[in-house]
């Protein structure tokens, strides 16, 4: 007998500590002071003038690197900021005005010094290689300006965030500078023009796909009006919400897809159910309401006509909503209802699909659902019907075929019923089995053996899957 479970809305997990707070400071045209001439300072001066500062550096003796740095920038033209050096020690005087302030000295007296000076007047203080004297830290940088990524260790590895730089800089195009910069240009734009707020959302959905898919293409004039005339187009669907079907994989986030984390992050209202790892919601956007709408086996569950109105509700108040579902939801994800719920009620739906279980826990043991000398086929089969029993209809003949993999999901309460009327119908009494609980999570639990299966050796809550 089901327990009846009302939609409840859950908090997003708190923030986790912070080892630094990444924040971008806005220079442009304002003073930075560096005291010190060493080549540090140089990468110090020459980061900063790409920001658009003002630079200052008091130094008696400027390394050849400082000088080399004042002398292609001079040349360059290509920042806004500009270096200077004066040739002499720094003054408490020289710090009145300035924004950011950065030390480079092999001695703790004078970093000290420098330090409570530039905090006495009110300058955030950064002091090469010496933390206890810093504000804040310089990390490691992926440029695609106005696209900046930071990167921060803490100082606990910094070769291990050069390492992540490296595969940050491989993995995002050289072009996305100028996509960004096409944002940055044309996002006034956008926001002045008549579009509703879902209808701008579809806007920059579009930019996007075309950023990801084009990198390396120059956006032009043309390009923006393309995209608003695809958002007016879609405005009316936009307008009224829709509904995405995500599916969430087994457990381990990061088997999720691309198609699903862009759902997730342009999602309004997330409807979850029980099944759904904790850590998938870490790829969701933040403001994002999430709702638990979860359906447990034998215990408390929210009603399939009342997921299906909050839905099409949500969904007519201009929301953007995602169906958040373990696995597949395409796989005994009650999907069909939901689908044709949505479609009755006008709301547009579309489906990602997601790793099943099956995938996900075949992918863990290291076995192929399928062999070309053992198996033919693979086959799905639910261990319980809409009232909880074993469903009536199993064709228990496909079942004891010894060239088909079968995927038994949710027998929690008939697997012994189950196993007893297939090995009546004819499956080999020593066929291979595999029970696998919590697939793909750090929790995952398997058990081997031959059938029938045990319910009680095996403690088994989650679907089993039978190889050769």
């Amino acid at each position: 007998m089901s327990v009846s479970r009302t939609p409840s809305e859950t908090r997003t997990p708190r923030m986790e500590a912070l080892a630094r707070l990444p924040v971008f400071f806005g220079l442009a045209g304002k003073r930075a002071v560096i005291a010190g001439g060493t080549p540090p300072a140089a990468w110090k001066a020459e980061l900063l003038a790409a920001a658009g500062a003002k630079v200052e550096v008091f130094a008696a003796d400027a390394s050849e690197e400082l000088r080399a740095v004042v002398a292609e920038q001079s040349n360059d033209g290509n920042s806004d900021g500009a270096i200077v050096i004066q040739a002499r020690a720094w003054q408490a005087g020289d710090l009145a005005g300035a924004a950011i302030a950065v030390g480079a000295f092999a001695a703790d007296d004078e970093a000290g010094a420098f330090a409570s000076a530039a905090r006495a007047a009110g300058v955030p203080v950064n002091v090469i290689d010496k933390p206890t004297f810093c504000d804040f830290s310089f990390g490691s940088i992926v440029n695609r300006s106005p696209l900046v990524i930071g990167i921060s260790t803490d100082g606990a590895a910094p070769v291990f965030a050069q390492a992540i730089r490296a595969k940050l800089e491989a993995l995002i195009p050289l072009g996305f500078a100028r996509w960004a910069a096409a944002a940055r240009r044309w996002r006034r734009a956008v926001q002045s023009s008549d579009l509703s707020f879902p209808a701008r959302r579809r806007f920059w959905q579009v930019f996007t796909a075309q950023a990801v898919t084009h990198p390396d293409r120059e956006p032009l004039p043309a390009d923006f009006d393309a995209y608003m005339g695809l958002a007016r187009e879609g405005r009316a669907a936009a307008e009224h919400g829709s509904v995405t079907l995500v599916g969430a994989g087994p457990g381990d986030p990061e088997l999720l897809t691309l198609r699903a984390v862009r759902a997730l992050q342009s999602a309004d209202v997330i409807l979850i159910d029980d099944l759904v790892a904790p850590g998938v919601l870490d790829f969701a956007r933040r403001e994002a309401k999430k709702m638990l709408v979860g359906k447990t086996g034998y215990g408390p569950s929210c009603k399939q006509d009342e997921i299906n109105a909050l839905m099409i509700s949500l969904a007519r108040s201009g929301k953007r909503v995602v169906r958040l579902k373990g696995g597949d939801p395409m796989i005994f994800g009650r999907a069909t209802e939901e689908i044709a719920a949505c479609r009755t009620a006008g709301i547009a739906v579309e489906v990602v699909p997601g790793i099943s279980a099956a995938q996900g826990a075949a992918s863990r043991l290291g076995i192929s659902l399928t062999h070309r000398k053992v198996s033919r086929r693979v086959q799905y089969v639910t261990g319980h019907a809409a009232d909880g029993r074993l469903p009536a209809d199993i064709d228990w003949q496909s079942l004891a075929d010894p060239t088909a993999t079968t995927i038994i999901y949710m027998p929690g309460k008939t697997i012994r019923e189950l196993a007893d009327t297939a090995l009546a119908h004819g499956l080999a009494g020593d066929t291979p089995t595999i029970a696998v609980a919590s697939a793909t999570r750090p929790e995952q639990k398997v058990i081997t053996g031959r059938s029938p299966i045990s319910p009680t050796a095996c403690g088994w809550r989650r679907p089993p899957a039978r190889s050769w």
